[in-house]
C-alpha cells in the first residue's frame, strides 16, 4: 500500500469538519507511578466514542458519487460499525453492517442509532467475512474494510498527527493492535514526522496473532481468541502486516488481569471512561513490557464504548 504522511494529512483535511480534535491528557499520579511522562491521546472523546470515526469518515467521503449511492458495507464488532453507520448517514447513503452475535449491546445500540442495517453472524472471523460477502452480493454496496482499507488507515493515522503536533518530542508511542488499521496509520505518521520515535504495538496475550506474526516474520492466523478487549479480536490484515514489518519496532502482549487493572486505574485516576481495548497500551506499562522509564510516552486511548452493565471488575 502507498500509505504515507501526505495521504494521512489529506485525510485530516477531508474529515476535519466531521470529527473532534481530541485532547491529550496527563496525570501526575500515573507519571509518578511509572517513572515516565505519559501523554494520553483521548479518542474515547471522539465521535462515536472511538478513533474509528476518523477512518470510516475518510473512506466514505473519498468515494465518488456513483459508488457512494450504492451504499457501503462492513463487518465489525462495534466501533467501526458505528463509525461507518455515522459516516454513511452524514453522506446520505445506506450502511450494511455485519456484527458478531456476541457484540456488546452498547455498540449494537450505537449502530442502530446511526441508522446502520445490521446482519448478525456467528462470532468468528470466517463467519463475519462470509456474511459480508453475501450482503455485498445482495446490495451492491462497497466494502469498507475495518482495517485493510487504505483510506481507513489514513484516517486512523490522523490520531498520531494530532498527538505529535501537540507533543512533538515523544520518545515512543504505544498503540493497540487488532486488525492493524490504527497501528499502521500511527506508525507511518509517527515515523515520518519524528524518525527517531519508537512505535510499540500492544495486544492481549489471548489474541496474540500480531505478536506471533511479528516474531516469526510471517502472517499467523489465530482461530480462537479469548480476551475482554473485544475490539482486538480480529486477526491482523495482510497489507497491515507488511506496513507493521516496515514501521513498527515491537509488538508486546499483556495479560487479561493487566488490562482490567489498567482500565480501572485510568477510570479512577483520570476520571475518564475507556474500554478494555483502549486500556491495553497502559497495561503494557503496568506489566513492564516496554522500555519506558524516564521517557516521554504517547498512549493512544482508542475508545470508550463500554457496557456499563458488565464492567470487568463487577462481581456477580
Amino acid at each position: 500500500m502507498a500509505l504515507d504522511l501526505a495521504a494521512i494529512r489529506s485525510a485530516h483535511e477531508r474529515i476535519r469538519p466531521y470529527i473532534h480534535r481530541t485532547p491529550v491528557l496527563t496525570s501526575a499520579r500515573l507519571d509518578a507511578a511509572s517513572g515516565a511522562s505519559l501523554f494520553f491521546k483521548c479518542e474515547n472523546f471522539q465521535k462515536v466514542g472511538a478513533f474509528k470515526a476518523r477512518g470510516a469518515t475518510n473512506a466514505v467521503f473519498s468515494l465518488d458519487e456513483a459508488t457512494a449511492q450504492r451504499g457501503v458495507a462492513t463487518h465489525s464488532s462495534g466501533n467501526h460499525a458505528a463509525a461507518l453507520s455515522r459516516a454513511a448517514k452524514l453522506r446520505g447513503i445506506a450502511a450494511h453492517i455485519v456484527m458478531p452475535s456476541n457484540s456488546p449491546k452498547v455498540k449494537v445500540r450505537a449502530v442502530e442509532g446511526y441508522g446502520g442495517r445490521i446482519v448478525f453472524c456467528e462470532p468468528n472471523q470466517r463467519a463475519r467475512e462470509a456474511a459480508c460477502v453475501r450482503v455485498i452480493a445482495e446490495t451492491g454496496a462497497t466494502l469498507i474494510h475495518p482495517f485493510e482499507n487504505e483510506q481507513v488507515m489514513a484516517g486512523a493515522g490522523t490520531v498520531a498527527v494530532e498527538l505529535l503536533e501537540e507533543i512533538p518530542d515523544l520518545d515512543l508511542v504505544l498503540c493497540p493492535v487488532g486488525g492493524g488499521g490504527v497501528l499502521c496509520g500511527t506508525a507511518v505518521a509517527a515515523k515520518t514526522m519524528r524518525p527517531g520515535i519508537k512505535v510499540i504495538a500492544t495486544e492481549p496475550a489471548g489474541a496474540s496473532d500480531a505478536a506471533e506474526s511479528f516474531q516469526q516474520g510471517k502472517l499467523v492466523y489465530q482461530e480462537k481468541k479469548e480476551t475482554i478487549a473485544d475490539g482486538l479480536l480480529t486477526n491482523l490484515g495482510a497489507p497491515n502486516f507488511a506496513l507493521i514489518q516496515r514501521y513498527v519496532d515491537d509488538v508486546v502482549t499483556v495479560s487479561e488481569e493487566a488490562i482490567v487493572t489498567a482500565m480501572r486505574t485510568i477510570w479512577e485516576t483520570m476520571k475518564i471512561v475507556i474500554e478494555p481495548s483502549g486500556a491495553v497500551p497502559y497495561a503494557a506499562i503496568l506489566e513492564d513490557k516496554v522500555d519506558f522509564r524516564s521517557k516521554r510516552v504517547g498512549i493512544i486511548l482508542t475508545g470508550g464504548n463500554v457496557d456499563l452493565d458488565a464492567l470487568p471488575w463487577m462481581k456477580i
